[in-house]
């Protein structure tokens, strides 16, 4: 079972801004909490145990809110935070260093896909995977690319958004090997979604032996990354309590 969690949660918000402009983006509220609580809450009762904030833009931000949600002690919870904007991957990889555990739990803090980590995590060591892409069923899309599986589930292909009539899209949740992934020739600054996932899935990463597989589950999704999605969000979240 995965017991530790990376959540990045540094991002700048540039395209919510005009939304949220004072907040990080996974601070933004939704009906009256922020958007990463939803997120915390699910995976604390899904059995993380640990969780590594990636911050950065307005990390002072995060105070209050990790004050009041982790009272049993700063054991519960650590921070990552990068001085200047180091990508997806260089977040990635510095939150790494604060695990513990060899397979992590790595997902985007202004995503919420309510993905069940015990699947995940038989799903994951049962292929003896490096990194495990969570996906996400989607029909009539064009704000995403796709993801195309084996038959074995290893990623084949990442695809470039387009109008898509159906396909599987990242979820933006991994399962990860962190020993591995520390061990790979990569620059300080790098998106892990372009440098690393999607050059692994047409099989030039640096890291010769990265193996790359897809799990679909057909969750609830939502990313707030818009406007509309998260003024969607905000109904359709209702239903989830802490």
């Amino acid at each position: 079972m995965i017991k530790e969690a990376i959540i990045l949660a540094g991002g700048l918000g540039m395209r919510l801004r005009s939304a949220v402009p004072d907040l990080p983006k996974c601070m933004a509220p939704v009906n009256g909490r922020p958007f990463i609580d939803y997120l915390v809450g699910h995976f604390q009762d899904a059995g993380i145990e640990r969780f590594i904030f990636a911050l950065g833009f307005k990390s002072g931000d995060f105070e209050g809110f990790l004050a009041a949600k982790f009272q049993r002690g700063p054991a519960t919870y650590a921070l990552s935070v990068e001085q200047e904007p180091m990508g997806t991957g260089g977040a990635i990889r510095m939150a790494c260093r604060c695990a513990a555990d060899d397979t992590v739990l790595v997902m985007n803090g202004d995503t919420f896909f309510r993905i069940a980590p015990d699947e995940l995590a038989d799903f994951h060591s049962y292929h003896g995977a490096d990194c495990t892409v969570c996906l996400k069923p989607m029909r009539n899309f064009d704000r995403y690319g796709v993801v195309e599986l084996g038959s074995d589930g290893r990623v084949n292909q990442f695809r470039e958004k387009q109008f898509y009539a159906q396909g599987l899209i990242n979820g933006g949740v991994y399962a990860l090997e962190r020993r591995r992934f520390l061990e790979l020739d990569l620059p300080e600054k790098f998106s892990f979604e372009k440098d690393y996932l999607e050059r692994q899935g047409t099989g030039v990463t640096g890291g010769a032996g990265q193996r790359l597989f897809g799990l679909v589950q057909d969750a609830y999704f939502i990313d707030i990354g818009i406007p509309e999605d998260y003024e969607r969000a905000q109904t359709e979240m209702k239903s989830y309590a802490t």
